[in-house]
């Protein structure tokens, strides 16, 4: 089995496995970590973006895309995103793609459309609507204020631009954000699949997503060939929050587990981020300060509306509007009252109260939390007012409402915006529109798996080999996070590691293949019995492969082709077709070395392979004939000495010799 990986962050994997004529794409990620060197796009027009100086690098010519602030470029030009690389990797050849949730397939179209694909795409239902509603915002973002400026000359230069531009990896990959028509017709090729519910592939793999816990319908996969169970684990998550919680046991002994998508904040649990949060949030109400949270329109969200209203009423700030401002906030907030199946038991037992799983619904009756498609909504202007709590997009602050905000609140330090998207490093989101007064702080919430219960998840699981990215076997060299164990998967499992563009060769082989017997032949069967509760039977039959499917079909009459000599064509019947002996068992080695040397061939010169064992090779040196004995099969191989008498005379006593050393009956 084959592994290529095509994705440099692994929380936004793309990964490709080949394996028994099948090659299956694992996720599509979409890394946005490009947007932070880009300029913002404000909705309306911005003295403080577009007044930031040109800088033309010296000689290169570069003002009309270059601009500075604060000592640090950005380029001026429609933000660009990198999906993975089509060079690497030949999509068309992909059977399968398994996403295992929304947040995983954000690239799926830069897949799927003008690329040759003709495969088929599985996930789960929430994965797709809640997939689309990503994508359908960032697309409606980028449409209201589109940028005329498509900036393309600097990635001829990148490498003699300032930092951080010069860092920058796979410039030549980036690609601008696709279209809503790309959106839907890679959506129509997506088959709707539900937890537990076993897809056979071809006839060649069946594939299971499981619940992994990290968001509404986030699977795990498992991929088992009825011999050959391979699993992948990505965005995994054992706390109590809530979508349905992880199925671990599906997951257990596995000949290899696939692990990726690991907490993105090692050092803090997502508990105490959002305790945090919650005091932070109030504390700036308390002091007629207003909110703003620049969010992605599903995931965490739903917990935060559910805490935060909560300790808002515990300091008596009900009065206070919670908004959520996006050109999905009405989809998200339906879909996720609606998918009751896909949460957790505490969750979907309020359905049969009857109660909305989530809190919000109730707060949206009550008034306390408003939903807006854009600011250009008439009831923005009814309902608008501060101080208020505004949760909007993009967490990058490169478009979207949220950068409207930031220099709308931006001049008042009773102000605060928090950042708790653990992708977005909101010191480079936040450079752009310095100097701020208001306040900034981040907390990150992370629910994916982190180390330890990573660990603890592999050594109950059991699997016989283990695949990661190479960053999860050492500690991360970050400031303020100590280097520790606990931060780098150790554990006690033949563990391969990747990086970008690697190709593994994983210790996962073919050993056996189901096989069905035809009812006609199966009738004649007649069984032995060697001792009490096990019978045998040989069978003699004629298999026949199609569509992947192997089956044994009785014997039929069979005429030969017309041989050299121009014989007559020639029918053989069944009984004329079975072997004299069934032979089974391993070769004997040593006993067809001595049987050799009887027959006068006896210069045999005899290697094993490690330990003594299998392979085994054979050298007859005079002959020139080498002899490779594997633990299930023999190869002869032999040059022609140009004497046809003799070559024949020396395979017959090859093969006689051979016939007696194997088992038979």
């Amino acid at each position: 089995m084959r592994f290529h990986c095509l994705s440099d962050n692994p929380n936004r994997p793309c990964s490709v496995l080949q394996y028994k004529q099948i090659t299956i794409m694992l996720d599509c990620g979409l890394d946005l970590s490009p947007l932070e060197n880009y300029l913002p796009i404000p909705l309306v027009s911005s003295a403080k973006v577009y007044s930031m100086p040109q800088n033309s690098c010296g000689d290169l010519n570069l003002e009309a895309e270059i601009r500075e602030s604060n000592g640090r470029v950005y380029i001026d030009s429609e933000p660009e995103v990198l999906p993975p690389p089509a060079d690497f990797f030949n999509f068309s050849d992909v059977d399968v793609i398994l996403i295992s949730n929304y947040t995983c397939m954000l690239a799926l179209p830069f897949i799927t459309e003008n690329t040759g694909f003709k495969g088929k795409v599985l996930a789960t239902e929430p994965t797709i609507l809640l997939g689309r509603i990503f994508m359908e915002e960032m697309i409606e973002f980028l449409d209201r204020a589109p940028k005329l400026n498509k900036a393309t000359r600097w990635k001829q230069f990148q490498q003699h631009l300032p930092p951080p531009l010069a860092d920058m990896k796979n410039v030549i990959h980036l690609r601008q954000l696709y279209s809503m028509t790309s959106v839907n017709n890679c959506l129509s090729k997506v088959e709707i699949v539900g937890h537990n519910e076993k897809t056979d592939c071809f006839g060649l793999i069946q594939v299971t997503p499981v619940s992994s816990g990290y968001c509404i319908g986030s699977c795990n996969w498992i991929l088992s060939t009825g011999y050959e169970k391979i699993v992948y684990v990505s965005s995994s998550s054992t706390l109590t929050t809530h979508p349905k919680s992880m199925d671990q046991q599906s997951i257990k002994n596995a000949d290899c587990m696939i692990m990726t998508a690991l907490t993105q904040t090692p050092s803090v649990m997502p508990d105490p981020m959002i305790g945090d949060f919650c005091r932070s949030v109030c504390d700036t109400l308390k002091n007629n300060g207003n909110v703003l949270v620049p969010c992605f329109p599903s995931g965490i969200i739903y917990d935060l509306f559910e805490c935060l209203a909560g300790q808002m009423e515990m300091n008596g700030l009900t009065t206070i509007p919670l908004f959520f401002l996006s050109p999905v906030a009405d989809s998200s907030l339906a879909y996720s009252n609606i998918m009751a199946e896909w949460l957790s038991s505490a969750k979907h037992n309020r359905v049969y109260h009857p109660e909305e799983p989530f809190v919000h619904g109730n707060l949206i009756r009550n008034g306390r939390l408003k939903s807006f498609k854009s600011l250009q909504d008439e009831s923005v202007n009814t309902e608008y007012r501060q101080p208020c709590v505004m949760f909007c997009g993009h967490p990058s602050l490169r478009f979207g409402d949220a950068v409207h905000f930031i220099e709308l609140w931006g001049n008042n330090s009773n102000n605060l915006v928090i950042f708790t998207e653990p992708s977005v490093n909101y010191l480079d989101a936040l450079a752009p529109f310095q100097p701020l007064q208001m306040k900034a702080i981040s907390k990150p919430i992370d629910t994916s798996l982190n180390f330890i219960q990573a660990k603890k998840l592999i050594h109950e699981s059991r699997p016989k080999c283990l695949v990661i990215p190479e960053r999860y076997s050492r500690p991360p060299c970050s400031p303020g996070i100590p280097n520790s164990s606990d931060l780098s998967l150790e554990v006690g499992v033949h563990t391969f590691k990747y990086k970008k563009f690697d190709i593994l060769k994983l210790p996962v082989t073919r050993s056996f293949e189901n096989i069905n017997i035809d009812e006609e032949l199966a009738q004649r069967l007649v069984p032995t019995e060697v001792r009490p509760g096990v019978a045998i039977a040989t069978v003699t039959g004629n298999l026949v492969v199609r569509d992947n499917k192997y089956t044994l079909r009785s014997l039929s009459t069979i005429k030969t082709e017309k041989g050299a000599r121009n014989k007559p064509n020639q029918s053989l019947g069944p009984e004329e077709q079975r072997p004299p002996h069934y032979l089974f068992g391993k070769l004997n080695t040593n006993e067809f070395v001595q049987r050799l040397a009887t027959q006068g061939v006896t210069d045999a010169k005899v290697e094993t392979g490690p330990n003594g064992g299998f392979p085994v090779q054979i050298h007859l040196s005079a002959e020139e004939i080498l002899i490779q004995v594997e633990e299930n099969s023999t190869h002869i191989i032999y040059v022609d000495a140009g004497n046809p008498e003799e070559t024949e005379n020396l395979r017959e006593i090859l093969k006689q010799t051979l016939l007696a050393c194997i088992s038979k009956f």
